[in-house]
């Protein structure tokens, strides 16, 4: 409903394309945001993305459950935790700060806050316009 806001938009969608961003753990970070808003088209969307990238079906289902989950690559593990504080709402502890830093560094944090941020509006609309989970194309 707003073509200037898409086409303005779309660059930084593009940006998150697997391969184009320095985030290569995106799903993980995405799965938590979208299930954070309860926003049913993107979190199904990514949960069959999720498991087809590879993590474990279990995972993918407690990270949306909003369970506990772990992972024992040391990067996926920073990014869920980073995600999950913030979409928590919590603070990043200065010991969690330095795990991602070390970890992921200053281009890849930032991409994923930025992803999140994306896939917040992305739930927002979807949630708004009440776009059920498994919905065939959007027009466009």
């Amino acid at each position: 409903h707003n073509p200037k806001l898409l086409h303005a938009a779309a660059p930084l969608g593009q940006h998150f394309t697997p391969g184009q961003s320095a985030l290569s753990e995106r799903e993980i970070a995405v799965l938590v945001i979208t299930s954070r808003w309860h926003s049913a088209y993107p979190t199904a969307a990514h949960e069959k993305r999720g498991k087809e990238v590879g993590l474990p079906a279990a995972t993918v289902e407690a990270i949306i459950a909003g369970l506990p989950a772990s992972f024992p690559d040391a990067r996926e593990q920073v990014v869920y935790e980073v995600a999950m504080a913030l979409a928590g709402g919590r603070l990043v502890s200065q010991g969690l700060y330095d795990r991602a830093v070390k970890a992921l560094g200053h281009e890849s944090i930032t991409d994923m806050i930025v992803l999140m941020g994306y896939y917040t509006a992305v739930s927002l609309t979807m949630n708004f316009y009440a776009v059920p989970a498994g919905s065939p194309g959007l027009a466009r």
